[in-house]
């Protein structure tokens, strides 16, 4: 089903869920499976000011802010596909996020190159179990997991990296990537889904859902069959660009206006990811970073992005990936307590959104699936340090502007720095092992091959 075809939530209907005053003084919807319960209840934690919201399906009460433990720090090895995760910092960070009301951390057996679950287990088992929520997932993309025995060994093994014995949020993961038949063949076919239903009943699953990226017919239909599957929640990308321009961006995606009304309307609590769209509202053009600062002086460009996020009252918890403590630092401070955004502010996050949209970005979130290369790229890198020299206007377009050499040389000697030669797109050889593995849908080799030329003529002072 297109979401195109659907009808938008409005503005007004926004600032009726969300409100002037905030959600606190908002009249807030029930969000669930129906039960009636009161929803996702804004609460403020009298120690650390941290929002919370009540899941309607167990009564959880769960931080606003979610700790998403994809981008994990590292100690560099200097080979790629080797670097340790700095366990050490980790823990501190895990520790700082407890003491700050954080209760939530989302993990999967693909990040961090399969070290993510056995780093957040060591830094969670230093705490009490009933202090925090761990969700994790069965990320059964390999055709070699797809078996009804492999996928329930990942399931286990995912209890055994994290130490627990239950798992609070258990997602399949990315759904909609390789359309129904993907979904048949890792999770219907295979019996997988009614065996981790089963997991529910005997509570060694606390709450199952899914996340969403690509074909809108396999969240359509998920959706279809609620009444069976009784989703307790599902991760969806929203932030203020993909609200209207997500398919825009990417005909294959949805916007998550679509998205967030569809679970709203079931009252399905939604979780949160890519807030920040990998970093890229973080490092908005120059000239938007002017406006973002010219309203908030004081609050970082970030912060528009999370505050937009939790504003919605059907939303139990916002992931955000942090590598370093400053992030969830800050982080904390946007959420202790929040502070929703007002009807003008929603307009005008949508205004930044349309001006964004002018900007000819790679849509790369950073998230790494599409790594390692079996060559040695560095894909990500070399995708947002395009992205970076576009928004600081280091894109030079033609040898005939006023700035062309400042910009050529900011561009080329950006590159060496940011990513190591051997590293960099002209050692792209069009295998396509990665473009599969992308949730945005990017055509990497394509954008990497366009890059390298790109460059080409930069050096030889050709554009």
């Amino acid at each position: 089903m297109n979401d195109m075809k659907h009808k938008d939530i409005s503005r007004r209907d926004f600032l009726k869920t969300a409100g002037a005053a905030g959600l606190a003084a908002a009249g807030l919807t029930a969000c669930g499976n129906g039960s009636g319960a009161s929803s996702a209840e804004t609460e403020a934690d009298p120690a650390g000011q941290m929002t919370f919201r009540t899941s309607p399906t167990t009564g959880d009460r769960v931080s606003l802010l979610g700790f998403g433990m994809m981008r994990l720090p590292n100690l560099p090895s200097g080979q790629e596909g080797n670097d340790e995760i700095d366990q050490e910092t980790v823990n501190r960070m895990v520790d700082y996020a407890i003491a700050h009301g954080v209760n939530y951390f989302d993990t999967s057996p693909a990040y961090c190159q399969g070290l993510s679950e056995r780093a957040t287990g060591i830094a969670l088992k230093r705490h009490p179990r009933e202090s925090f929520y761990v969700a994790t997932k069965l990320s059964n993309f390999n055709p070699g997991t797809w078996s009804r025995e492999a996928s329930i060994e990942m399931y286990r093994n995912s209890m055994k990296e994290l130490q627990v014995d239950y798992i609070d949020y258990l997602l399949l993961h990315a759904v909609g990537q390789g359309g129904m038949q993907a979904l048949h063949d890792r999770y219907l076919d295979n019996g997988i889904l009614e065996f981790l239903l089963e997991e529910r009943d005997a509570g060694r699953i606390r709450n199952l859902g899914f996340s969403y990226h690509g074909d809108v017919k396999v969240f359509d239909w998920l959706l279809s069959r609620h009444d069976h599957y009784r989703w307790d929640f599902v991760q969806i990308q929203l932030n203020y660009l993909d609200w209207r321009f997500s398919k825009a961006i990417n005909p294959r995606n949805t916007n998550a206006e679509y998205l967030y009304g569809e679970l709203a309307k079931r009252n399905i609590p939604a979780i949160i990811m890519e807030p920040l769209l990998g970093g890229r509202l973080a490092n908005v053009p120059d000239n938007i970073f002017t406006m973002l600062k010219e309203r908030e002086p004081e609050n970082s460009v970030a912060s528009w992005a999370f505050r937009f996020a939790g504003s919605f009252p059907g939303v139990l918890t916002v992931l955000s990936g942090m590598t370093r403590m400053e992030h969830l630092q800050e982080n904390v401070r946007t959420y202790s307590p929040l502070d929703a955004l007002t009807e003008t502010e929603f307009n005008f996050l949508q205004d930044v959104a349309s001006l964004m949209m002018q900007f000819d970005s790679i849509p790369c979130n950073d998230c790494k699936y599409c790594m390692p290369c079996p060559y040695g790229i560095d894909i990500p890198g070399v995708l947002l340090h395009y992205n970076r020299c576009l928004n600081e206007g280091n894109i030079p377009a033609s040898s005939q502007s006023e700035n062309y050499r400042k910009a050529r040389r900011a561009f080329l000697v950006g590159y060496d720095r940011s990513v190591p030669r051997l590293r960099q797109a002209s050692h792209c050889i069009g295998c396509n092992q990665c473009s599969p593995h992308c949730p945005q849908g990017i055509d990497i080799p394509k954008e990497l091959h366009r890059i390298d030329a790109f460059v080409e003529k930069l050096k030889q002072g050709k554009l």
